[in-house]
């Protein structure tokens, strides 16, 4: 893959599209599934480095999407965005797998994603979290 790839996965619209947009203008291609059954679908047909995770959605939440993707997927890197409430399931995300989580609302953090693609660096190495 020449251009890093993200797919963000969100039951909220209104931040999914808000996001996709912040990360676009950080020249990143960016896709968007609204659960995680759809997430999934997409996942079969298509390569991402990353996957932005919501943990709680309707449905198939963060958690069993994360266990199918680390299955289907395992190369795949998948960062958790968790509330408030939330940070024990950001933290099980991470014990199954995930990379790391970010707490929302991570946009008034300024949150990006970028790659930093070390030449000594193992496959999970390129991928950072910055806040500013």
């Amino acid at each position: 893959m020449d251009e890093f790839r993200v797919l963000l996965v969100d039951d909220e619209d209104d931040f999914r599209e808000t996001l996709q947009k912040r990360l676009r203008n950080r020249k990143l291609q960016v896709e968007g599934a609204e659960n995680g059954y759809k997430a999934l679908e997409i996942l079969q047909t298509q390569d991402f480095d990353v996957v932005v995770l919501d943990v709680k959605m309707p449905g198939l939440d963060g958690i069993e999407t994360l266990k199918e993707i680390k299955i289907k997927k395992p190369e795949v890197e998948v960062i958790m965005l968790t509330g408030h409430a939330s940070v024990e399931s950001g933290i099980q995300g991470m014990q199954l797998g995930a990379f790391d989580y970010v707490m929302k609302p991570c946009l008034s953090m300024n949150f990006s994603i970028k790659c930093a693609r070390p030449t000594n660096a193992s496959p999970c190495a390129p991928l950072t979290v910055a806040e500013k």
